[in-house]
């Protein structure tokens, strides 16, 4: 049972960075159609930012921790102006080649900049060590991150269905050409859009900086994962994207514990097996599939 909730743990930790991730890329494919194969790098200069501000600047993770998500967000704003919104007329491939040119050379610059070996980026202080609860010993920063990604997941979500904005975004994400059909500007909602969704991704890099090797390449695995998170959860959807990241992050984890050599092949299998099911994903709608 020890073991169990442990692992739980690992999952729910390892899932909060794939939701919020996740979480991101469904609000952009939802409002723009764009599928942002640059979301992995973005979650990776979360992470390199985070170290770098600390080296250069003694900005610990709690000033990164929204420094860096607001510098993303804004990141996102100039990607989108700049260059995603010429290609959003055309052919969906265009913005997919687009984004993953923009992959390549975002990691080809941090990769000559600081090379290949992994940043070191320490704990943060108050969140070393484990929690000892009789025989259950529990990671402090592991249960952060769990605590924190849902809360943020829940903010998010209060922020789409409570406020006039958010229920704008949510209906320009669920059917964008009927909102305009009722007189909503989408396009006033895409750049804001388009840059809360990077944030979100960089958010989720400066968690994982404590957690994971923080390289160039750290987000060539992770946008792999995250396709299947968005695909079990249902393209475009805000829920399934947070649902099935944490889904995904306890299967990885139980696939870690009890088989090592599978752990990622479970997540594909997984994914496999809700597309058969349910072609659209797990909260998609049918007329998706």
């Amino acid at each position: 049972m020890t073991a169990f909730i442990q692992y739980t743990l690992q999952g729910l930790s390892t899932g909060g960075f794939y939701a919020l991730s996740a979480l991101g890329l469904a609000v952009i494919f939802g409002v723009l159609g764009v599928v942002n194969f640059s979301h992995g790098a973005c979650y990776m200069l979360g992470a390199v930012a985070a170290t770098v501000l600390l080296d250069t600047l003694g900005l610990g993770f709690w000033a990164a921790l929204p420094l860096v998500t607001l510098l993303m967000f804004v990141f996102g704003v100039l990607m989108e102006r700049l260059l995603v919104r010429w290609l959003l007329k055309l052919d969906p491939l265009y913005n997919f080649l687009l984004t993953f040119g923009i992959t390549l050379v975002l990691v080809d610059l941090v990769k000559r900049r600081y090379g290949v070996s992994s940043l070191p980026y320490q704990v943060p202080a108050g969140l070393e060590g484990r929690i000892d609860l009789g025989s259950l010993s529990l990671s402090r920063y592991q249960l952060f991150v769990s605590v924190f990604s849902v809360l943020v997941c829940l903010a998010v979500w209060m922020l789409l269905t409570k406020t006039r904005i958010g229920m704008i975004v949510r209906a320009s994400t669920e059917d964008a050409e009927r909102s305009r059909a009722l007189g909503i500007n989408v396009g006033r909602w895409v750049t804001p859009v388009f840059g809360f969704g990077i944030a979100l991704a960089g958010l989720a890099g400066v968690l994982a900086a404590p957690f994971r090797a923080v390289n160039a390449d750290m987000g060539s695995n992770f946008i792999i994962v995250l396709f299947a998170v968005v695909v079990i959860g249902g393209l475009g959807s805000i829920l399934g994207a947070v649902v099935a990241g944490f889904l995904v992050g306890l299967v990885e984890a139980f696939g870690q514990a009890y088989a090592d050599r599978f752990s990622q092949v479970l997540i594909f299998v997984l994914m496999a097996l809700v597309v058969l099911i349910r072609p659209a994903g797990l909260f998609g709608k049918e007329e998706a599939a």
